[in-house]
């Protein structure tokens, strides 16, 4: 682990962050600070020429762009989060804006975008055109180590194919094809040593060393390494926080309200997603509700220890995310009840700090993400009224049905065609029979006409609110 502070900048001296350093090929040489100039390009072009070099089978060459695209994707992340995080604990002096709500909400903007062109100004991968969403996803689900494993055993270079494929396994662990090959590699050979994940997140030896230690009885040794892991995971929960507010996809034509909104919903989407990328696989499962697994580890070992005072915040932090736990119900009544043996006071019966707070951070977005999706899918009608609505629609509601409709025609065409043979047609009794029929018939059918207008309508508006869901 380096620990990396700017110096010599009176912008960059302000933030001190931890960047954890991979030891993987890719990233031996890799500095955030001293990138080499001559490997700076777009995150687009690297990719795009290693896959390729990888279409025309030079392994090589694919190679060799494989491992800069992951080295660009780093020091553009590192980049993106450096300046988040800076412009994010900046302070400014807020001037007044007695009543108007609006300008300081315009000054904060306008504080942060200052900050975020000052500070991106220091670093080049800034400077370069960003990647598109596929790629990133690409990245996300460490597709290039999937490629990097194939180019690799091409060449029977397996002592780097074999960690390449476990890297991708560990986010895609569905994967049958590499699933298949990797089950291959554990029967011909001992890989003992390469079941490297490359892009191991700092809190997982911590975590699996500490399930270890429970499992072994050591509680007090699992203690240490469960708190060093729910640590480490904020904070790395924190910085997934700060790195979907870096890159962003503007909508081009919409107006200043459509941008913030579509940017504000992008980046609640991408915050409530951190949980989700950051998720642990495990023997080749995912461990769901990770923070919640790890209080529940913590009040079972501070429970072993007898120290009550520890395990009863635990057990309530647990319960802030999985409130319908039975077991830890139980427990929590076993705690009141022997509350005077354990030496506990009111304020042991309540959630940790930090749970209390990462429990509240992700129920607000939650929150806030339904409020926006809500909106979003109004129609005009739910602002405005139908007949408002009516009038700014692009065509008329009714224009299915402008003009002499069908069932008119046939009206006319069934009243004045005689019934009779020849010319001399029906009666004058019965003809005007007939014609009080035809009124009455005519008069249901406008009316059924109406009914298909509204029932039009509606169908219109149902369509248009599942075109918005889809989107």
């Amino acid at each position: 682990m380096v620990m990396f502070c700017a110096k010599g900048d009176a912008l960059l001296a302000l933030l001190c962050l931890t960047f954890v350093f991979m030891t993987a090929a890719q990233y031996e040489n890799y500095k955030f600070k001293n990138f080499p100039k001559e490997e700076l390009m777009p995150l687009n072009t690297a990719y795009g020429l290693a896959l390729d070099h990888y279409a025309a089978e030079k392994w090589t060459e694919s190679i060799k762009y494989l491992e800069l695209s992951l080295r660009l994707h780093r020091l553009l992340k590192d980049s993106v989060r450096y300046c988040v995080l800076l412009c994010n604990s900046s302070k400014h002096e807020e001037p007044s804006f007695t009543g108007s709500r609006d300008l300081r909400v315009y000054w904060l903007v306008m504080m942060r975008a200052s900050c975020q062109k000052k500070c991106r100004a220091h670093f080049p991968a800034l400077q370069l055109p960003p990647p598109g969403r596929e790629i990133l996803e690409d990245f996300r689900r460490r597709s290039p180590y999937r490629y990097l494993h194939f180019a690799h055993s091409r060449l029977n270079d397996l002592q780097r194919a074999i960690p390449c494929a476990y890297t991708f396994l560990q986010k895609n662990p569905e994967d049958q094809e590499m699933h298949l090959l990797m089950e291959e590699y554990k029967s011909q050979y001992n890989l003992s040593g390469y079941l490297t994940d490359h892009e191991e997140q700092p809190y997982e030896p911590s975590f699996l060393r500490g399930v270890n230690l429970i499992n072994s009885g050591d509680y007090s040794g699992s203690v240490e390494y469960m708190e060093e892991t729910l640590r480490l995971y904020l904070h790395e929960y924190d910085i997934c926080q700060a790195d979907c507010e870096g890159i962003v996809q503007l909508s081009p034509d919409s107006d200043f309200y459509a941008v913030v909104a579509d940017v504000y919903t992008d980046v609640l989407q991408c915050k409530l997603k951190c949980e989700e990328h950051l998720m642990p696989n495990v023997g080749g499962y995912f461990v769901v509700k990770f923070v919640a697994t790890i209080y529940h580890y913590l009040q079972y070992a501070y429970y072993k220890l007898n120290e009550g005072r520890s395990a009863v915040p635990c057990a309530y932090s647990y319960f802030l995310f999985e409130p319908e736990d039975q077991v830890m119900k139980q427990n929590l009544v076993y705690y009141k009840a022997y509350s005077e043996q354990w030496g506990l006071q009111s304020d042991h019966f309540t959630p940790r700090m930090e749970a209390l707070k990462h429990y509240n951070q992700t129920l607000a977005q939650k929150q806030m993400l339904t409020l926006a999706e809500k909106y979003s899918q109004l129609d005009d009608e739910d602002f405005l009224g139908p007949e408002e609505a009516a009038l700014l629609a692009s065509e008329s509601p009714d224009v299915e049905f402008e003009g002499m409709g069908d069932y008119e025609e046939s009206i006319y065409a069934d009243w004045s065609q005689p019934k009779g043979k020849g010319d001399t047609g029906e009666s004058e009794e019965s003809r005007e029979a007939d014609w009080t029929q035809c009124k009455v018939d005519r008069t249901a059918q406008r009316y059924d006409s109406t009914t298909r207008r509204s029932e039009k309508r509606r169908g219109r508006k149902w369509r248009k609110k599942m075109r918005r869901r889809r989107r």
